[in-house]
């Protein structure tokens, strides 16, 4: 890892050391907007199509969607240890969400007049699963079960199959045991275009989460409007703020996690600590040796692996707040009271046991966090994301009176007699 001090200019220009790149789309732009608009108007055949091409499936509307015998033969199949996690991660994931619900409210004045507001679930609710090389059974629970227990009562699943037209059994497993209501077999653009408008087969949806390659994230840009959508996630990132207190081996260890996501992934030490800084540096190149995903980790830790050396925690803390990362681990000898100090990070870690992949699978809060800086003015994905408000109001003749020529007044302020006449014609007698 490169290890670099913290001066003014580089605290300045931190941003632009770490900053992975997700807008440009260009290349691929085209091809999308083909493949949405296709299944926007051709519907099944279209998707039917591109499964076929990309997928190297061939199905039928009626083989699209997993059938019960399917759930019951991937039960068969999954390790009962893993389906034991499973729902232990779903009763904390479950817990931690449940405190996130808001409730309706009506508020009542002297005057008579009533205030509200009512909290709604969507509808339909579309998530998306990537398969491709690999099956994440986290990532149906963390998109899910806020779904679920914000009170969504259609809770429709897209993933990719294999050739023979099998959907990986974690993952199918980890969604029943979750609430999906239906899980369809389609991926990439067309999956999401699916969602978006709706199929013969597939039904439309509300709103529109999970992660993807850069195929499903242009999608999700190209209908948004039509269906809301959670965000365009970039690569995973972590940043660990630490003094001279922690372990290098841990601090190391958890930088790691996440440069093996993918080669554009970030992992970021700022530390006020020189021996530290050197120390992780040195176990980080010995558990790299070691690991599976080797390859992958060198090339994120040349791409964006990062120790900065800070004259002061005041500073590190400034340099944290303005990465504003997806993870933070906070490792100092009051991580709490450093809290209070954090303004923009998706998720923060206190101590020295709470490690990172404690928050992706187990802990409860949600791992879909925002990346490239996005904290800064997004939050994790949550109940609210599912739920919608709608303002309530209520006043009598008595309420009105008083006021109703101070609403005249402001409508023809804005040259929009239309309005005026509407308050105006009530009081005319």
């Amino acid at each position: 890892m490169r290890i670099m001090d913290l001066t003014p200019e580089n605290r300045k220009n931190i941003q632009s050391f770490i900053k992975r790149t997700t807008d440009d789309y260009g290349p691929y732009e085209k091809t999308v907007k083909e493949i949405v608009e296709a299944v926007h108007t051709r519907g099944d055949a279209a998707l039917l199509e591109y499964t076929s091409k990309f997928d190297k499936a061939e199905l039928t509307p009626e083989t699209m969607k997993v059938a019960d015998a399917e759930i019951e033969e991937a039960y068969r199949q999954v390790d009962p240890a893993l389906l034991s996690v499973i729902r232990k991660a779903i009763r904390n994931i479950e817990e931690y969400h449940e405190l996130q619900k808001r409730n309706s409210w009506i508020t009542t004045r002297p005057d008579g007049s009533i205030l509200g507001q009512k909290i709604s679930p969507v509808e339909y609710a579309g998530v998306y699963v990537p398969g491709g090389k690999a099956a994440y059974p986290s990532t149906v629970l963390m998109n899910v079960v806020p779904a679920r227990v914000a009170g969504v009562p259609n809770i429709v699943m897209c993933t990719p199959c294999n050739k023979e037209g099998v959907v990986y059994p974690n993952t199918l497993v980890a969604a029943k045991e979750a609430g999906v209501t239906d899980i369809y077999k389609c991926g990439g653009a067309q999956a999401i275009a699916a969602l978006a408008y709706g199929t013969e087969t597939i039904p439309k949806v509300d709103k529109i989460v999970g992660p993807g390659n850069i195929f499903v994230a242009i999608a999700k840009r190209v209908v948004f409007g039509h269906v809301s959508i959670d965000s365009i996630a970039g690569p995973s990132e972590i940043l660990v703020l630490a003094d001279d207190t922690p372990d290098p081996k841990y601090v190391a260890a958890d930088l790691l996690s996440q440069a093996e996501h993918d080669e554009l992934a970030s992992a970021v030490l700022v530390t006020t600590s020189r021996k530290l800084a050197e120390e992780v540096d040195q176990w980080v190149g010995r558990f790299t040796a070691e690991l599976e995903r080797k390859d992958i980790i060198e090339k994120s830790l040349e791409n964006f692996g990062y120790i900065f050396i800070a004259e002061n925690m005041d500073d590190a803390i400034d340099a944290a707040n303005s990465i504003a990362p997806e993870h933070m681990e906070i490792l100092t000898n009051d991580p709490f009271g450093t809290m209070t100090r954090i303004k923009n990070a998706g998720a923060m870690f206190l101590g020295e046991y709470s490690s990172e992949p404690l928050g992706d699978y187990f802990a409860g809060p949600n791992h879909v966090l925002p990346t490239n800086g996005t904290a800064r003015f997004f939050s994790p994905l949550g109940v609210d994301d599912f739920i919608k408000k709608s303002s309530i109001i209520s006043y009598s003749r008595e309420a009105l009176q008083p006021v109703y020529k101070d609403i005249i007044t402001f409508a023809q302020s804005e040259g929009l007699t239309a309005h005026a006449n509407s308050i105006r014609v009530r009081f005319e007698d």
